[in-house]
């Protein structure tokens, strides 16, 4: 079984650390970055970490992490709500997926609360700032030792 793990980023994401800090936080992506490959590396995984403003890039991406990964992690972003082709890329897939956000979407505009990725993964995570990467690392490393 393969030893690596996506990590997928959406749209803006590169911002972090300067977009609506009140909101995302104060690290930068590459902070996240590093505490994933360090989490990562310490469980025995190696990450692949991407990030892309683009969503036909995000569902190479996925597809790449389908035949190449043990699992991944998925942030979509503001893809969230409206993406139909990310949706479909991980229902194509056959490897254990979590969606991660930084914020809780629950709490904020009515469009952010409906998540087309939601319904294609294994499970969600929200609202824990940086941490919920961490937390997704956890939630995945879990699964794949079952």
């Amino acid at each position: 079984m393969s030893k690596t793990l996506y990590i997928l980023n959406g749209p803006n994401l590169n911002l972090l650390g300067n977009r609506e800090p009140e909101i995302y936080g104060a690290k930068t992506l590459n902070d996240i970055e590093a505490d994933c490959r360090a989490f990562a590396k310490d469980a025995g995984y190696d990450i692949i970490f991407k990030q892309s403003n683009i969503e036909g890039e995000i569902v190479n991406h996925i597809q790449d992490a389908g035949s190449n990964a043990a699992g991944l992690i998925i942030n979509p972003a503001a893809y969230t709500h409206t993406s139909v082709a990310i949706h479909d890329a991980l229902k194509a897939i056959d490897i254990p997926c979590v969606e991660i956000h930084l914020s809780q979407p629950a709490k904020r505009e009515s469009f952010r609360q409906i998540s087309f990725v939601s319904q294609a993964v294994t499970g969600t995570i929200s609202g824990f700032g940086a941490n919920s990467y961490i937390l997704g690392l956890q939630a995945l490393i879990n699964l794949l030792r079952k």
